[in-house]
């Protein structure tokens, strides 16, 4: 993708004609794989190239970096202390489940608190010892939530421990049924789909992604550089997974911890959101077949995978970001936090006086959540925006010197400051019909019709999806369209239902 028209003739050695550059490859990635042979004196016209590209593989140019008031600074502080810890089941994705527990229950860290029914070897697990104080129940009686309050004295349950020079040349089967027994094999996900892995399957290439763009998401290098020992055994543990390689996909400025990841394909990319998101690097590094398997995680996540394998336990903790514009300045930082721990007492005394609106994750694709929530198992980062209901006088008829525009529509998008915006949670108006206006387009750099797509999903023709792509995406990779959306239609949602239909149907 994003080669056509490209050059593709040679630079013979000794040879110093200027090659024209009209893709989105880089130099540095047509050195990489063989479109030019490597020189030992480089041409005079590569002197006068953009310097910033020689380490960068990948330049995605279409997307949208939203500039937000409250970004997380990169230092780490501990939050207050948790005197309780809670398990999400809904967030393990089509878990049928059997509850192994009941209030009162004393359990210890990592006793089993819920089995899936379909595959009894996938267990929920105490991320802390200590009694069972609530078991949260929702529509048809489903458990929403196990609370436990924690007991600092309790001993926890140990899992078969391995040293780090040997994780790499772990048997398969050793690795995954750790996970599955563990329930940490809901870190990695499978495409297509987004669903958690499947371990009857091997993908042909596993993605680790260090460079979401989503705003306010944890820093890599920061929680990375916390632990490079528990990072590179995650790494590690992952190889035998596959018959392929495992891609690390980093951003131009990447810190040195990340760079020495061993054993790893490194790539790095530049560009807006969402340059970070995965869809991005599969499609770049090893685009997909319809019929193709292809397994993501994310950095942060790898250095928990490797604690476990390293300690033989889940980390006490757990690093997470916390940003956004009702952050009180200061407190908008990152923080180590009480695996599956109480939110309330680190919200409480970082949040700005008003009404709030909690985003587990980044606030384009993340999901609301109460103030009293606990810490989820795949969450790494909290953003908090105003709960902005207020009703604007004449709207988008006014010249908008303080609102931000994407279509430029308001004057402030044709000024030159550069300035933090804070946004909010109004839509600025409701629903209304879908129109083509090209602003998908715009931001979306996957090759992919989006608004042929959207009709596509609308109309439950699920072959016509296929055709436009959608099995190479998540719906995260909509979340600009969703933002720019003159029409405020939720493509995400749309998006969602498309494969949940599709993975009923079948391929």
């Amino acid at each position: 993708m994003g080669t056509t028209g490209e050059d593709r003739s040679l630079l013979l050695p000794g040879e110093s004609k200027k090659i024209p550059f009209l893709g989105e490859f880089s130099l540095q990635c047509r050195l990489r794989y063989g479109q030019i042979p490597r020189l030992a004196v480089l041409p005079e016209w590569a002197e006068k190239t953009d310097k910033r590209d020689w380490h960068v593989d990948f330049v995605v140019k279409k997307g949208f970096d939203i500039a937000l008031a409250g970004k997380p600074s990169t230092s780490i502080v501990d939050a207050p202390v948790s005197e309780t810890v809670a398990v999400c089941p809904l967030e393990f994705d089509g878990m049928k489940q059997r509850l192994k527990v009941s209030e009162g229950d004393i359990v210890r860290k990592g006793s089993e608190l819920m089995e899936d029914k379909v595959h009894p070897a996938f267990k929920l697990r105490a991320p802390a010892g200590g009694k069972v104080v609530e078991v949260v129940r929702g529509d048809r009686r489903f458990v929403e939530q196990i609370v436990i309050a924690v007991d600092p004295a309790s001993e926890p349950e140990v899992f078969q421990a391995f040293p780090a020079e040997s994780i790499a040349s772990l048997n398969r089967q050793v690795i995954l049924d750790q996970l599955v027994a563990t329930g940490a094999l809901s870190l990695i996900r499978q495409r297509p789909f987004s669903g958690m892995a499947d371990v009857a399957v091997t993908p042909k290439s596993i993605f680790v992604n260090a460079m979401n763009t989503g705003p306010f998401q944890a820093d890599a290098e920061t929680v990375v550089h916390d632990d490079p020992v528990g990072f590179q055994a995650g790494l590690d543990l992952l190889i035998p997974l596959t018959e392929g390689a495992v891609h690390l996909c980093m951003g131009e400025n990447a810190g040195e911890t990340l760079k020495a990841a061993q054993r790893v394909t490194l790539h790095h990319f530049r560009g807006p959101h969402p340059a970070g998101n995965s869809s991005v690097h599969i499609a770049r590094v090893d685009p997909m077949a319809p019929t193709d398997v292809v397994w993501t995680v994310k950095a942060v996540d790898v250095v928990v995978l490797g604690r476990l394998f390293l300690d033989g336990a889940f980390p006490e903790s757990r690093i997470i970001s916390l940003g956004g514009s009702n952050v009180k300045p200061g407190a908008n930082q990152h923080y180590r936090v009480r695996m599956g721990g109480d939110l309330k007492p680190l919200l409480e005394g970082a949040l700005c006086d008003g009404e709030h609106r909690v985003v587990s994750g980044d606030v384009l694709s993340g999901a609301a959540i109460p103030l009293d929530s606990h810490l989820r198992l795949r969450q790494s980062a909290l953003t908090v925006v105003a709960a902005d209901c207020e009703r604007h006088f004449m709207g988008w008829t006014m010249p908008g010197l303080l609102q931000m525009s994407f279509s430029r529509l308001f004057v402030s998008s044709w000024l030159p400051w550069k300035r933090d915006w804070k946004l909010g949670t109004n839509l600025h108006g409701e629903e209304r019909a879908l129109v083509l206006t090209g602003h998908y387009d715009k931001v979306m750099p996957l090759d992919i019709m989006v608004d042929f797509l959207i009709r596509a999903v609308m109309a439950g023709d699920s072959d016509e999806a296929i055709s436009h792509g959608i099995l190479e995406t998540d719906p995260e990779d909509f979340a600009l369209c969703d933002f720019v959306c003159p029409s405020k239609v939720e493509v995400q949602a749309i998006i969602r239902q498309g494969l949940e239909q599709i993975a009923e149907e079948g391929i």
